[in-house]
Formats: C-alpha cells, sequence, structure tokens
C-alpha cells in the first residue's frame, strides 16, 4: 500500500508521460474564451445556435519516435525533462452549442499565413474573428451542422491581431552551440518608397564579405553584385542600401545571400496539425482533465485549403502526417485548392514557409521540387522515387483528396505535373484524388476594373460555387462510398494540353500562340510566358532537410516537361470546368498576365489572370478588328444570354458540380446584368 500521496501522484505520471503510446500529442488545451452563443445568436436551419472557442493547445513531439523522425532539427530541439520537445499553438473553434445536433464532423480549414479563409465557402466576410451574424454569410457549413476548426502551424504567421500562430524552439548543436548556414532572400518591392529591407532570420556574422547582394531589372538579365559600398547591415535582422535613405528600385529584382543563425525547428508545423485533429477526434480529455470540447462526437474529418496551405497539404501528405502515432487515420477528405504540384518549404532548416514561386518571384526556394505527383515514380532527372501518397498507402491512411486549381496554377506554378509524370505524360487517377481545373480562372477572383501592376483588368471568375458544390461531393465520397465526379483537366491524350518550351536556367518558358490557339487581340500583348520546373540542387544534406547550397544553381539544367489548356477561338480555355463566365463568356478571360511598364514590362504579373471585354456590335468589333465575335453576334438579345447561361449553370448542376441555390444566383446574375439591355 502508498502511503504517501505524493508517490502516488509521482507513479501516475509516469504512467501518463512514460507511455510510448500517448508521448506525441497535445498534452493541454486550454480554452481562454467562450462566446455561447457566437454569430449574435443566429440559428442555422435545425442546427441551432453556435458558440466560438478560442485558445490555445501545448503539444509535446518524441524525437525517437519514427512518425518524427521526419522533422528536420527535431533531434536537436531542446528537451523537457521528459525527453519531450514542446510546442505551443493558437486553436480557434466553431461548434453547434448541441453537438447532438450537428452532423458530427470536423471541417478544419487551415489557415493562410495566420489568416482564416472563413468567407469563401460561407459566401461571407467573416474576417479572421467572425463574430455577427453577417460575418456567417448564408451559413453554407453552419445549415449543415459542421465543427469548423483552426490551428497555429506556420511559425513564420505574423503575431499580430487574430492571426493563429505557433511557437517552436531553435535548433542547437548537440552541444549547445549556435547553428548557422546559408540562407537567401528574394527581395522586390512594387513601390520606390523602401529603404530597408527584414531578414528572416538573424545573420550570423555582420561581416559583408559573407553575404552577397545582387540586382537585375528583368529575369533574363544577369545580376549585377552591388559592392560593400552600395548597401549595409541596419542590425542583424535588416539590410539597407547606401547611403541610409536610398531606396530600392522599383519591381527591380534583389537577392541577398548570407550566413543565418538560429534556425527555429518548422517542420512540427505539420505534427502540430496531425495531434489536434487527433486530439478532437479520439481524445476525451487532455493530460490535466480538462475536456476535449468535441469528445465522441467527431466521425469525420474535412479540411479545405487556399493557396498556401494547400500546398503545406500536399506535403503533410507526402511526409506521412496524414497517420498519427497510434497509425489511425488524421483527415478522412481534403479539398486543395491553388495548390497546384508544389509543396511548402516548411520542413527545412532556415524554413521560410510564406514563401511562394511564380512566373517571376521566388524561383530558388524548395517549394517546386518532386515528388509532384500522387503515385510512386522515378524522377528521370535525378534519380530519386518517391510519390505524395506512398506514405498513407503504407499505412492504410489515405484521405480522399479533389485536387481543383485555376489556370494560373497551371501558367505559373506548372500544375499539369500534378497529374502527369516528370515527362509529361499523363497518369491515371490514383483510386483516391480527383483533379479539377477551374478554367480561365486566376488566382483567386479579381476585379475586371482593377489592373494594378498589371496590364489589364484582373479576371473576376468566382470559383466558390463549384468549391461548395465538390465539397459536397468529397463528403458524399467519404461518407456514403459515392462516385465523385470525373477529374477535368487538360491531358495529351486528348488533345488539350499544349506543352510549355522550357527557357534552359531560368525557371521560365514560352508557350508559342499557334499552338495555344490564342488569337491575336489589339492592345493585348502575348508573349506565352509560363514557369517550368528544373531540379534544384540544395547539396547533399537536402535530403535531411539542409540546405547547403542555398539558393541553388539550376543553370544548364533540364526541365520537366509542363502544359496548360488549349484556348478556342476567343482565348478561353476548352478543358476543365467551364463556369458560365467561360462557357456563356462576355470576355476573355486568362489565368495569366503581364506587368505594366514601370514594374518589370512583359514579365509575369503573379497570381492575376486578365478580363479582356468583347465588343457590344458587330460594328464596333469590326472598327477595332477585334477577332472575337461581339456580344451582339454571339447572343442577339439580353433574354438569350440570359437562357444561355441558366442552361449552362443546369448542366454544371446536372454533373454535381453547382448546387441549385448557386444555378439560381448565375441566373439572377445574369438577369440583372447590362449585357444587351
Amino acid at each position: 500500500m502508498i502511503r504517501c500521496p505524493h508517490l502516488l501522484l509521482l507513479l501516475l505520471a509516469g504512467l501518463v508521460f512514460d507511455s510510448p503510446a500517448l508521448q506525441a500529442r497535445i498534452v493541454r488545451i486550454e480554452i481562454t474564451s467562450r462566446q455561447s452563443p457566437t454569430f449574435e445568436g443566429r440559428l442555422f436551419g435545425k442546427v441551432g445556435a453556435y458558440e466560438k472557442l478560442r485558445g490555445k493547445a501545448y503539444g509535446e513531439l518524441d524525437p525517437n519516435s519514427p512518425p518524427n523522425a521526419v522533422i528536420t532539427d527535431l533531434r536537436l530541439a531542446p528537451r523537457n525533462a521528459r525527453g519531450l520537445v514542446e510546442y505551443a499553438m493558437d486553436i480557434y473553434i466553431l461548434k453547434p452549442i448541441d453537438l447532438k445536433a450537428g452532423n458530427h464532423k470536423l471541417f478544419l480549414e487551415v489557415n493562410n499565413r495566420g489568416g482564416k479563409l472563413f468567407g469563401g465557402l460561407n459566401n461571407s466576410r467573416g474576417g479572421n474573428d467572425p463574430t455577427t451574424a453577417d460575418d456567417a454569410g448564408e451559413g453554407f457549413l453552419m445549415n449543415r451542422g459542421y465543427t469548423i476548426a483552426w490551428n497555429g502551424w506556420d511559425p513564420s504567421a505574423a503575431p499580430v491581431s487574430t492571426n493563429l500562430t505557433i511557437s517552436v524552439p531553435v535548433a542547437k548543436h548537440a552541444d549547445g552551440s549556435t547553428i548557422t548556414g546559408p540562407s537567401y532572400e528574394y527581395i522586390s518591392f512594387d513601390q520606390a518608397t523602401s529603404t530597408t529591407y527584414a531578414l528572416a532570420y538573424p545573420a550570423a556574422t555582420l561581416d559583408q564579405s559573407r553575404a552577397t547582394l545582387t540586382v537585375r531589372d528583368h529575369l533574363q538579365d544577369t545580376p549585377t553584385v552591388i559592392p560593400a559600398g552600395g548597401w549595409e547591415y541596419v542590425n542583424e535582422r535588416t539590410i539597407r542600401l547606401s547611403p541610409a535613405g536610398t531606396a530600392f528600385r522599383q519591381s527591380a529584382v534583389y537577392e541577398f545571400a548570407y550566413i543565418a543563425r538560429d534556425p527555429i525547428v518548422a517542420g512540427i508545423g505539420f505534427a502540430a496539425t496531425r495531434d489536434f485533429v487527433s486530439f478532437l477526434r479520439y481524445a476525451k480529455e487532455d493530460d490535466f482533465g480538462h475536456p476535449n470540447p468535441l469528445a465522441d462526437d467527431v466521425r469525420y474529418t474535412f479540411s479545405f485549403t487556399l493557396s498556401q496551405p494547400a500546398r503545406y497539404l500536399n506535403d503533410f501528405q507526402t511526409l506521412g502526417f496524414n497517420a498519427d502515432e497510434q497509425n489511425r487515420r488524421v483527415i478522412d477528405g481534403m479539398e486543395n485548392w491553388l495548390g497546384g504540384g508544389n509543396g511548402i518549404g516548411l520542413n527545412v532548416r532556415f524554413a521560410q514557409p510564406s514563401r511562394t514561386e511564380r512566373n517571376r518571384q521566388n524561383h530558388l526556394y524548395p517549394e517546386g521540387i518532386f515528388p509532384f505527383a500522387y503515385p510512386v515514380l522515378t524522377d528521370p532527372l535525378t534519380g530519386k522515387t518517391a510519390g505524395r501518397g506512398a506514405a498513407c498507402s503504407t499505412t492504410g491512411t489515405c484521405p480522399k483528396v479533389f485536387e481543383i486549381n485555376s489556370a494560373n496554377e497551371y501558367w505559373v506554378k506548372a500544375a499539369s505535373l500534378l497529374h502527369t509524370d516528370p515527362k509529361g505524360n499523363d497518369l491515371p487517377d490514383p483510386e483516391n484524388v480527383r483533379f479539377f481545373l477551374v478554367s480561365g480562372a486566376q488566382h483567386g477572383t479579381g476585379n475586371a476594373t482593377t489592373a494594378g501592376i498589371c496590364q489589364q483588368g484582373q479576371n473576376p471568375t468566382n470559383a466558390e460555387p463549384l468549391l461548395r458544390a465538390l465539397f459536397i461531393a468529397l463528403d458524399e465520397w467519404v461518407t456514403k462510398g459515392t462516385k465523385p465526379p470525373d477529374s477535368e483537366v487538360p491531358r495529351r491524350s486528348n488533345g488539350t494540353a499544349v506543352v510549355a518550351i522550357p527557357q534552359p536556367g531560368l525557371q521560365t518558358g514560352l508557350v508559342p500562340q499557334a499552338d495555344l490557339g490564342w488569337p491575336t487581340i489589339p492592345g493585348i500583348t502575348y508573349t506565352g510566358l509560363i514557369t517550368t520546373r528544373y531540379p534544384l540542387d540544395f547539396g547533399p544534406a537536402f535530403a535531411q532537410g539542409i540546405l547547403t547550397h542555398f539558393p541553388p544553381d539550376v543553370s544548364g539544367r533540364p526541365a520537366y516537361v509542363n502544359f496548360v489548356s488549349r484556348v478556342d477561338q476567343d482565348g478561353n480555355e476548352v478543358a476543365g470546368i467551364r463556369l458560365p463566365p467561360v462557357a456563356v463568356p462576355v470576355a476573355t478571360t486568362t489565368g495569366w498576365a503581364l506587368r505594366r511598364a514601370g514594374f518589370g514590362e512583359n514579365e509575369g504579373c503573379e497570381g492575376a489572370g486578365q478580363f479582356i471585354p468583347f465588343k457590344t456590335t458587330k460594328a464596333e468589333r469590326e472598327l477595332a478588328r477585334d477577332p472575337r465575335l461581339s456580344l451582339q453576334e454571339r447572343y442577339q438579345t439580353h433574354a438569350n444570354y440570359v437562357e444561355a447561361v441558366r442552361k449552362a449553370a443546369r448542366n454544371l448542376a446536372r454533373r454535381r458540380l453547382l448546387l441549385d441555390e448557386d444555378v439560381q444566383k448565375y441566373s439572377q446574375a445574369a438577369e440583372a446584368s447590362s449585357v444587351l439591355k
């Protein structure tokens, strides 16, 4: 019999903390605020009112556990008394007050650089702290009873306002000494007022001979080294041009290579999401008796991502994090929007996960690297063998996945590699994945009247109605086994793909105008600029996440093969899902755009597309020498246009690519439009 209560507590603690099955997990959940009800008491169908929980979750990881061994520098992180590595993250939950009235499904919205994407599927402007009745928008998710959760995962997310952040440790050598290594900054300001630049990591030395700053105006230019007298360190985290007050040249490309110190163990961000969702799904309480707010409720888990977090979930799968440490599936269904075939530079030393590469920016970061596709393939350019679905296939924890991309991802992020081999040959769909191109869409939704630094107004094609329909299809695939819609992407096998011609060493290529079928439109510049992929050599230690050659050298390296969709006589894409604005067009809409004079003219305008309106009458068209038919020649009357939109929307609904309520919205918008009125 144990008479000492303190000894009994120690033994009980040993049972908790020494159990191998429990070592890597969320050990404490702290709800710091609860708003019940939230949304000003608004009721959602039969589900009723929702409540909002905000707080923190604290996790621990065993560096010796095989599922965690893939995390770069985890073994070099400081450990607590139990030999475990600690981290803490913000959490945010919206749940039915009465969980029994909900649908027992968790909707994980993976935040983008700390910001929520709440408005998307709900068609709202809910912002980063949805609170009012209006913030709930149409209540798409709440009316259906989903619990919605967020967690911090990106250690580079700014700790401001209601951003979701995560705190991870700094890696040190085994003897406790500071780790240093090469780091790199791509610097470009689309204005002429910036005079300083903040580095992602502190410089290990302020000796300018250990760093190099270059500048060029266009990607095809040879970089010019700026001598030591032309720049200086303000401090270990900031550089500036000399003399002080000198502005960086507008839209010029500066590149800064230096020796940095104190890398954070950024890859913990993958384990944080794994363990948070696993806790909500499987645990009853934390180690201190605090209840799981969703205990015994979650039967299915889904995720929704947009852009950066879609790339995060691509690597989340590749690295095996969809299996928790008890080998249970974490996420059942993933809707990945705008991720392309890219990963995210999170699980590397001196990680900068907020970066992303496009036609002109950030080409040399570890984002667009093999593997790109789900099946296990051998890379003919490097000899490596890998696949995004390999890890989950081994553990039997693969999710159902919808990979959805705009035309922009095909033009600026080589998205075709997601569903081809490295030589550009079409691959059959994996059993658990479907692929969709949103024809003629840019990266997100643009404003047709706003060009910004681009040459044309941006593309307003809005994919959210499609995303809602596909999410319902994903849910039914996961929960009912209902066959999902077929993939709709450009394929070489059916002649809808147009292959890019690479420009060695520049990470860009060209799509010939004749091959694409692009019409010559007065006042519109066509260069065929497209992003291509080259093997990036970060050095012999890159397999362990350590970049010894940073930035890498790509000069003279062969390219992977990628392609885009062919276009019709209007310049609108023929492959993919043609939403009503593309199927019944009033303009040419593209996924690519070019920069205007003063901002790197004729180089890629990154995530933007174009909206190039048709003329109203045949006379106007002929006067402008525009080869595209006018609105009058196409539709004759406003009523005919409205009927064409209605017919296109209904056709998409029959294919389970639009919901009935969104069919009505398209019809109403066409009726309210000024087309041929």
